[in-house]
């Protein structure tokens, strides 16, 4: 248990200063940009592009924290939020490892395990981005083929749908509820879209739990 807590403390370290890092490695570009070329932005514009998108971020942000952490674990959100791709790339990874590995997200195990399939995940994500700016050109003329348009287009839903099938074969009555309200969502309000993402998902998973906490009640889940 010491030597856990010790990891733990050196993962919020690490952390905290991974996501500063790039936060400040982010926020510098915009700066250098205005610096080396002597652009200084407009500030009513900018305000009024900080009230327009600030709330919606400010809010994702909370939601997803709340969501993923549980899920993720310490080591693993630091990792996720850092590298990016979480609800379609990361956090798949991190359930599909825990599955395999039969241990609880919210164990010491789990920690361990969901941590090591994101650290991964990250490292195969960037040699495989690496090798594509490579291969880009040569392969140009394949990948935009005519015949392989219809896989490419349905790489995410084969993606989805393979970890779907594992977990709602053990839960199905949990899975009708989300799958209703984002057919409901998505068909009454046609705006929704992929950019929407990163807002449904959190939404999604508190509209589930909520679900799954009435169906236990009622004595409906094993």
């Amino acid at each position: 248990m010491k030597d856990y807590r010790g990891y733990m403390d050196s993962v919020h370290r690490s952390g905290t200063v991974w996501n500063l890092s790039v936060m400040v490695l982010m926020l510098l570009f915009p700066l250098s940009v205005g610096i080396i070329y002597g652009v200084v932005p407009d500030g009513h514009g900018l305000l009024m592009g900080l009230v327009a998108t600030m709330p919606m971020y400010w809010a994702v942000g909370v939601i997803e924290t709340v969501t993923y952490v549980p899920m993720l674990g310490a080591g693993g959100s630091y990792l996720s939020f850092v590298t990016g791709n979480i609800s379609n790339l990361k956090l798949p990874c991190a359930l599909n490892a825990l599955e395999q590995a039969e241990v609880r997200a919210n164990s010491e195990e789990g920690e361990l395990v969901s941590t090591i399939a994101i650290a991964v995940s990250s490292i195969v994500t960037t040699l495989i981005i690496v090798l594509g700016v490579i291969l880009i050109v040569p392969l140009t003329p394949i990948l935009e083929a005519p015949v392989l348009a219809p896989a490419f287009a349905q790489l995410l839903p084969a993606l989805f749908g393979a970890l779907g099938v594992v977990f709602i074969s053990k839960q199905w009555k949990i899975a009708v509820a989300p799958v209703i309200l984002m057919l409901v969502l998505f068909i009454a309000v046609p705006a929704l879209n992929a950019g929407t993402v990163g807002i449904m998902v959190p939404v999604s998973v508190l509209f589930t739990l909520a679900v799954s906490r009435i169906l236990y009640k009622k004595g409906l889940l094993n």
